[in-house]
């Protein structure tokens, strides 16, 4: 008999371990995957001139530019668009707090091996895996996604491609302005942000989240503890 599981609760877990297997795969320094890669490599550069200029800011000010050119290319503004930007705010906020714990998690009990390879690879793995439960766990909400995700979802609903299709290109282009802007701020050649790692992910993300959904489509059932689902729809 499958237990129940609410899908707010989805959406609090859902932000907390993409957040956390961000900042263990940042840590870790073997390359983000494409989709945050270029707020990633946006972060670098800009902080160079502005400390405090974090991770999570540079996600959700990407990510409101992105709303804008999708909500340019829809021709029209949806209320989902404002709490997908909420939703990136909070992730953002989020991510920031993870980085610090992780940093001074990695200080205070790793010390003298947090450099090293094993140890980095081990920390990559770990973030990769966190990072895909994160991500099955959103898919299991009604809120807004991200914007990744939403330009993805309402790109294919207009044109009539499938959700994969759209997602393969989305990631080709992501990865590619990822490379462009990593030689334009750092050398032509010079890769921050894109690296093994992110080949890697990009080869093996897709079925780790599909493995983790099933699993927990098998052990719970969704349900809505608030009703707040026709606010998102």
């Amino acid at each position: 008999m499958k237990k129940t599981f609410y899908s707010e609760y989805a959406y609090l877990f859902g932000i907390l371990f993409l957040a956390l297997g961000t900042a263990l795969m940042e840590k870790a320094d073997f390359g983000m995957s494409m989709v945050v890669a270029p707020a990633y490599i946006l972060h670098l550069k800009i902080s160079e001139s502005l400390p405090f200029f974090t991770f999570g800011m540079a996600e959700y000010c990407l990510q409101f530019v992105l709303l804008i050119v999708l909500t340019l290319a829809m021709g029209k503004f949806k209320r989902g668009y404002a709490f997908s930007f909420v939703t990136a705010v909070i992730y953002g906020t989020v991510l920031d707090l993870c980085i610090s714990f992780v940093g001074f998690l990695t200080e205070i009990l790793f010390l003298g091996v947090s450099g090293t390879f094993a140890f980095r690879c081990i920390v990559y793995a770990c973030g990769m895996v966190i990072c895909a439960v994160g991500v099955a766990f959103l898919f299991h909400t009604y809120f807004a996604p991200e914007a990744y995700e939403l330009t993805v979802k309402e790109v294919s609903s207009k044109y009539g491609f499938s959700v994969a299709r759209v997602k393969t290109v989305y990631d080709l282009v992501s990865l590619t302005v990822s490379v462009i802007l990593s030689f334009c701020f750092f050398g032509l050649f010079h890769f921050e942000g894109v690296k093994l790692g992110t080949l890697i992910t990009a080869l093996v993300n897709g079925w780790m989240i599909g493995q983790i959904s099933g699993y927990m489509d098998r052990r719970w059932e969704m349900k809505d503890r608030l009703k707040l689902r026709a606010h998102f729809e």
